[in-house]
């Protein structure tokens, strides 16, 4: 009987009764039998209550009664995983733990909010164990501007965090990963180092319940949480009591040389030991070897780590979990590159890391810092990338990708074909999961909404069907676009599976353009602006231009850049998308959702609004695309013959393009204002952005066109 009682605990004790009523007055109740007083069961019950109480949608059959029991089965059924089993009246919901339990109860609740008359059967488990949320926190930032200030008080409030923590798990997130430059003078205040930290004891202990809260709160949906840092900073009252890290005075700059004095290594132990000790609900820590660590070698950058972060965490009274990204730059330099020798180097030391709890995570950016482009892996940060991190296979590691976004903050992205091709193309034996998120946008505060009358609060929930999709399909890439079409139904009536199928036709908009302009880090690109670094120009972000457009060498090894579709053999060609041929698609799909989307009105519903908007946004911008490149085909054949009809031929395309962003302009104008944003210039308070003030650039790019003639000019 023990035995069985370990395996199978049936929860029948709490009787909870719910009761609704149905659009027909008809009344029922719902019954959930439960005693295991687990907090993620709680939480999937207190879901199914809530939601019940709002609701008066008929449920369930003419008896009005539903049964819903739950139990756990750790034999039958692995972690996080969940059953649905429904006989006649009666639901069992059993996990192979308590959050595959809450995961199947919040399951129960989608299937009755879509207003089904019952519950189906279903079982699924986790295809990825560690799917993960990448979260910038606003304060001791990556980058020091005015647009991440913004969200520093909507980050301070428990409020904020318990939505966001309620989204990541109805959305199957389960790694809520913290990223700042030093997180630690926020947390502890040491006894050797107590001027690390700049607060009163009473303003510490105001963030010590902020902490606590977040991470008991994470942990009671079945989602663990980790601190992760760059290297090496410290805080600034620190560097000037003891007179080191030049850095860590002016945060103006996040890259700089790294100052290995031994009071700063001293101080790091300590401060890792502290908050481990101090914070038991928090799971785990990362490291960076980067933007605080200029001037030193790949070997001095693990030598630090070793003696500061892991020998902190070894000085703890309990084993933490641990990330540890790969090195951003092979040489003593932090702009980013990539070399075989560093990558053995740093599998040696990750083969000798056996002191954490379960084996470390490892992190690289996919594709850098535009993971939303192709699905192939072309490169990480700085580079190609060799097999050393897998050949052999590892025994104490796993490898994630990071999905970085830097290329859509505003308008609404949902395209789960992209998500489960690169699922499919990108996951192996040595791959565990994925991050998802951004260094340059804080989805906190949303500052982005204009008009008045939006059900949003918080940014995060305006890009709904983006976590939505990459939560779920990490989870199951099995997932059906059935069940994200019912979700936009219940969201909007009537209009849900236009919505879903407009959206993901123009969601690969920012893709293909990613996919296609092949950048690096953070502000090469900005697929949503259409802006980034151009080819002979300062470095500064501007308008994609047609010259570099002619000239790019595309990031997807389907696609040939422009030159080489005009001069390039067979073989260079064979097999491969054209310019012409993906602006043609890029035109058909664009303009297939305009249509689906021309009939919907959205009357008073400001929600409705802003996703038809977003959509015909994203086409407008696609369809701005697919004219340049053809007027790029054509300028590159002007360029090269001197033949007047190929430049007659670019103007008329790249007319049409800018008659293409007049209308993105007429669209959002009316729902967005201008907002700053991060590429812009996060050094300067004029860093906003809206396509209104990139028309400038647009129609000015016309101009020189039409002005062009390479009869008498030998600039290109």
């Amino acid at each position: 009987m023990k035995t069985r009682k370990n395996k199978i605990e049936i929860l029948i004790v709490l009787l909870v009764i719910i009761s609704l009523f149905s659009c027909k007055e008809e009344a029922f109740t719902i019954s959930i039998q439960n005693e295991l007083n687990v907090p993620q069961v709680l939480h999937g019950i207190d879901k199914l209550k809530s939601f019940a109480k709002e609701s008066k949608i008929a449920m369930v059959d003419n008896e009005g009664v539903l049964n819903i029991e739950t139990l756990i089965d750790s034999t039958n059924l692995k972690h996080e995983a969940f059953s649905i089993k429904t006989n006649n009246k009666t639901v069992r919901v059993t996990g192979g733990d308590a959050t595959g339990v809450m995961y199947g109860l919040l399951d129960v609740k989608e299937q009755l909010e879509t207003g089904n008359q019952s519950v189906k059967s279903k079982e699924e488990a986790p295809n990825l164990d560690f799917r993960a949320l990448k979260f910038n926190l606003p304060w001791e930032a990556y980058r020091s501007s005015k647009t991440l200030r913004e969200h520093t008080e909507t980050c301070k409030d428990t409020i904020f965090w318990r939505d966001f923590l309620d989204m990541m798990a109805e959305n199957r997130f389960n790694k809520l990963t913290l990223w700042n430059l030093h997180p630690f003078s926020k947390m502890v205040k040491t006894e050797k180092y107590p001027e690390a930290c700049d607060f009163s004891d009473e303003e510490l202990v105001e963030w010590q319940k902020l902490w606590n809260t977040l991470f008991r709160m994470a942990k009671d949906r079945g989602i663990e949480t980790y601190m992760v840092n760059w290297n090496i900073f410290v805080t600034k009252p620190f560097a000037e009591h003891y007179n080191v890290s030049d850095l860590s005075k002016n945060r103006d700059n996040h890259l700089g040389n790294g100052d290995t004095s031994e009071v700063i290594k001293d101080y790091m132990r300590e401060a890792v030991r502290k908050t481990i000790d101090d914070y038991p609900d928090l799971t785990g820590l990362g490291i960076t070897l980067g933007e605080g660590m200029g001037g030193m070698t790949a070997e001095e950058r693990e030598e630090w780590i070793l003696e500061t972060v892991v020998a902190g965490a070894r000085k703890a009274k309990r084993k933490i979990k641990f990330i540890h990204r790969v090195p951003l730059s092979a040489g003593t330099a932090s702009s980013g590159s990539t070399d075989v020798s560093v990558e053995k180097l740093t599998r040696q030391t990750l083969d000798t890391l056996t002191c954490f709890d379960g084996p470390i995570n490892i992190e690289l950016k996919f594709n850098w810092s535009h993971g939303h482009s192709s699905t192939t892996l072309v490169k990480v940060h700085g580079g190609e990338l060799a097999d050393t991190y897998w050949n052999p296979l590892p025994k104490n590691y796993y490898l994630a990708w990071m999905m970085r976004n830097e290329d859509f903050f505003i308008l609404r992205w949902g395209q789960t074909d992209f998500i489960r091709e690169h699922i499919e193309k990108n996951v192996h034996p040595y791959v565990n999961g994925y991050y998802v998120g951004s260094e340059t946008y804080i989805p906190a505060k949303d500052y982005i909404t204009s008009l008045e009358g939006a059900s949003t609060k918080y940014a995060f929930e305006r890009q709904w069907m983006f976590y939505k999709a990459w939560g779920r399909l990490l989870y199951n890439p099995k997932t059906p676009d059935s069940f994200f079409v019912d979700a936009f139904e219940t969201r909007f009536p009537t209009h849900g599976k236009t919505l879903f199928e407009a959206q993901s036709k123009v969601s690969k908009v920012p893709l293909i353009i990613a996919s296609y302009w092949n950048a690096t880090w953070d502000f090469t690109l900005y697929s949503e602006g259409m802006i980034g670094f151009n080819e002979g120009r300062p470095p500064a972000v501007k308008l994609l231009s047609l010259k570099t457009l002619a000239n790019k060498t595309p990031m997807d090894p389907d696609y040939i850049g422009v030159k080489t579709y005009l001069n390039g053999n067979e073989t260079e060609i064979a097999g491969k998308i054209s310019p012409i041929q993906l602006a043609d698609s890029l035109s058909s799909f664009c303009n297939e959702a305009l249509k689906a989307v021309e009939s919907i009105k959205p009357e008073t519903n400001v929600d409705l609004l802003y996703e038809k908007s977003d959509i015909q946004a994203w086409a407008y911008l696609g369809l701005y695309f697919s004219d340049k490149l053809k007027a790029a085909v054509a300028y590159q054949q002007y360029i090269d013959s001197k033949d007047e009809k190929f430049h007659k031929e670019a103007i008329t395309w790249l007319e049409k393009a800018t008659e293409k962003w007049s209308k993105l302009v007429a669209v959002t104008k009316p729902v967005y204002n201008p907002v700053p944003i991060e590429h812009k210039g996060y050094h300067e308070d004029s860093n906003l952005f809206h396509w209104s003030i990139i028309q400038k650039e647009v129609e000015a790019e016309l101009k020189w066109l039409k002005e062009l003639d390479v009869t008498q000019t030998e600039s290109n």
